[in-house]
């Protein structure tokens, strides 16, 4: 059986990789819905409707648990997804607030899309885990990730340097990735916010489907690596990724 996992484009292969590095062994079937990129300009009955119909296609090919592997749909759509498939074992990825509330960053930044800032586990993140003497930012960052997608890199430096800004001056010390695109421009937000350590979710998550296979007894035990199958909703096609 493999593990599935899925986010709204190209965004969730930056947990895919760190996935694949921890479970080497394990067998994982992608999907990336760039048909439906941006979730994050998505209602919450769209975007339910979406994140659905692709859990329903990661069963008919026997997955084992599935990892949502965007922000987005996980702080809009996981607790209703697990109410509609009590059986399966969802895996969320939520922004790396707790992570830097743990460390001793004074001044952390959170960048996600707009749909993940204003979501209630955004803040739930923050009122349970922020300390009296931290100073927490939220940064809206709307196109980012379908820039990134389009791998229109001027767009992204724009945005970048748009909604940066005005945090200069902030003393900043850490930045949240809060969106599995982000990752991919680690590059450019340290050229517009440099000496800043950039935090994201991806190595947690890994960890998790990890100890979720062990609980439930679905660890691959064999020495065999296992086969990576991507799916893109856009172009309809499956690629093998060695």
């Amino acid at each position: 059986m493999k593990i599935g996992m899925f986010d709204s484009g190209k965004g969730g292969l930056s947990i895919l990789t760190e996935a694949r590095k921890l479970l080497p062994y394990e067998n994982f079937l992608y999907y990336g819905d760039s048909l439906n990129n941006p979730y994050g300009e998505k209602s919450d009955e769209e975007l339910l409707k979406i994140t659905s119909s692709i859990v329903d296609y990661l069963i008919e090919r026997e997955v084992k648990l599935i990892v949502i592997a965007c922000n987005t749909a996980t702080t809009r759509c996981i607790k209703k997804l697990r109410e509609m498939y009590p059986n399966i074992i969802f895996i969320g990825t939520e922004p790396a607030i707790k992570v830097a509330c743990d460390h001793n960053f004074k001044n952390t930044l959170v960048m996600a899309t707009p749909a993940t800032i204003e979501s209630r586990r955004t803040s739930e993140l923050i009122n349970n885990n922020k300390r009296d003497d931290q100073n927490i930012y939220l940064v809206s960052c709307p196109g980012l990730a379908e820039a990134i997608e389009k791998d229109d890199k001027a767009q992204v430096k724009l945005i970048l340097k748009e909604v940066l800004r005005k945090y200069k001056d902030k003393g900043i010390d850490s930045i949240v990735l809060g969106c599995t695109h982000y990752p991919f421009i680690k590059k450019e937000i340290l050229e517009e916010m440099p000496n800043v350590v950039l935090l994201d979710g991806a190595l947690g998550v890994s960890k998790e489907i990890k100890r979720q296979l062990e609980i439930h007894n679905l660890l691959n035990n064999s020495n065999v690596l296992g086969e990576t199958l991507i799916y893109n909703s856009l172009d309809k096609t499956t690629n093998i990724l060695k």
